[in-house]
């Protein structure tokens, strides 16, 4: 069963999720969330700071409890993917732009980081309900309760598709990359000859990119 706490501000949840594992031994999956972040982390180590109202949250998972097909390097994918099928549940048109970033249309909302840190997974996640901040130039089509939606979330994990299954849906929309661009080795580098590997990895100038972030 899943630990969830409300924090009312923080300066970073996933800060603070590191912290809290640092004394208190895991015993399950647990999560932080909260709508006012005053320093968070991004990928790259970039600032991830969001206006108050908007939905931030970490949660960490023992490897076990991960599906057993899941490339650790994908799990940025794996993480964002499970949450973008329950907020299309929702009718939301949100996609997701390798490996980590939640966009509506063209307008980036939201992203991922994913870091490994024993047998645990530690994943961030940042994403604009109200109004869009300096980084991310949109917000999401929908009204959700934050609550109410990570719990469905988390369950939706706790049922363990497959890598393969959420992978298969994943290769099929990879075609809206093409336009895009993402950062390697710190430049911005078009995804319009992108090649995706099934352990969701790509090819890019003949250079093999992994995601975990």
């Amino acid at each position: 069963m899943l630990e969830l706490y409300y924090l009312k501000c923080v300066d970073s949840t996933h800060t603070h999720l590191k912290h809290h594992l640092k004394t208190h031994p895991y015993t399950k999956p647990i999560c932080f969330y909260t709508q006012e972040q005053t320093k968070g982390i991004g990928s790259r180590d970039n600032n991830w700071v969001g206006k108050k109202g908007n939905l931030f949250f970490s949660f960490a998972l023992h490897k076990s409890e991960l599906p057993k097909d899941l490339p650790l390097q994908s799990a940025s994918i794996y993480f964002s993917y499970v949450l973008k099928n329950q907020l299309e549940k929702l009718d939301s048109k949100i996609w997701l732009k390798w490996p980590n970033d939640f966009y509506i249309m063209d307008h980036k909302i939201g992203g991922t980081i994913t870091t490994v840190q024993k047998d645990l997974i530690l994943c961030g996640i940042g994403l604009n309900l109200l109004a869009p901040s300096k980084e991310f130039q949109g917000n999401l089509d929908i009204d959700i309760v934050p609550q109410a939606m990570l719990e469905n979330y988390f369950n939706a994990l706790q049922k363990s598709d497959s890598w393969k299954q959420i992978f298969s849906l994943y290769e099929v929309e990879f075609h809206k990359n093409k336009k895009c661009k993402t950062t390697i080795d710190g430049y911005k580098t078009s995804l319009k000859d992108a090649v995706l590997h099934d352990d969701g990895s790509i090819t890019i100038d003949n250079k093999r990119v992994y995601s975990l972030r």
